[in-house]
Formats: C-alpha cells, sequence, structure tokens
C-alpha cells in the first residue's frame, strides 16, 4: 500500500490541502476560497478523493500549530493538518 502524508495549512485566510509527493512536478492541490470556514472532515475527503486520494482508515487528521517567529508569544499562528492518504484503487473509492 502506497501511504502518503497529506497535509492542510491556513496561513493568511486560505485553507490549502497537497499531498506531497517524492517525484518532481506539481503535486496534486486544493484551495477553499479565502476565508472560508475551517473545511469539514466531509470535504476534505471530498477533496481527497477529486485528487485522486482517500484517507488511511483509521488515521484521522493530526493539528499542529505553528508561528512566523518561534517562540514569540505574539507572532501570529497559523494551523497545520495532516492525515495519511492513499491512491484511490482503480474503480473508485473503496
Amino acid at each position: 500500500m502506497n501511504r502518503l502524508p497529506a497535509q492542510m495549512s491556513n496561513s493568511g485566510g486560505r485553507w490549502h490541502l497537497y499531498v506531497p509527493l517524492s517525484t518532481p512536478g506539481a503535486w496534486p492541490a486544493h484551495d477553499w476560497p479565502r476565508f472560508a470556514s475551517t473545511p469539514t472532515l466531509a470535504e476534505r475527503e471530498q477533496v481527497l478523493n477529486a485528487l485522486g486520494y482517500e484517507t488511511v482508515p483509521c488515521s484521522g487528521w493530526r493539528w499542529i500549530e505553528d508561528s512566523d517567529i518561534p517562540d514569540d508569544p505574539a507572532s501570529p499562528v497559523f494551523l497545520i493538518a495532516a492525515a495519511m492518504v492513499r491512491p484511490i484503487p482503480t474503480g473508485g473509492a473503496t
């Protein structure tokens, strides 16, 4: 099974979901409209499916926060989420 870490981040008001690949070229990605609310689990899964991926069963999304200036409590934070995904098997999602 080919498992990859899908990531979703928000910096500057736009949610961005992408699947980093080890091969050269553009990564599969999706941007939600600026200042959209946090994408729901169903919305994330729909986008992943459109990109040709599905979440690995029981992987769940893990959330962390980071900042532009480490160790500065006044620095704006941005959220990063990650989940393990796999390519959708030929013939559609399982």
